[in-house]
């Protein structure tokens, strides 16, 4: 699982993909942690950038993603 280094923490994660409509493209998570305020935006958008190119189904099909970037 992803470490919780800066934003890059699962729980930060998930706060920036809040309100997400599930299923999602990596754009679709990309550009709504990117509208999102908070001092670890940058980092939640970095890690969403090194996810594969595909659709996710749920938040916890980005979460195993996301550990695997990690």
């Amino acid at each position: 699982m992803a470490r919780g280094v800066g934003g890059r923490g699962p729980a930060n994660i998930m706060q920036h993909l809040k309100g997400v409509d599930f299923p999602a493209s990596k754009d679709d998570l990309i550009d709504h942690a990117s509208m999102t305020e908070g001092p670890d935006t940058g980092d939640v958008v970095n890690v969403l950038q090194q996810i594969d190119d595909r659709e996710y189904q749920s938040p916890a099909d980005v979460m195993e993603q996301v550990g695997q970037v990690e």
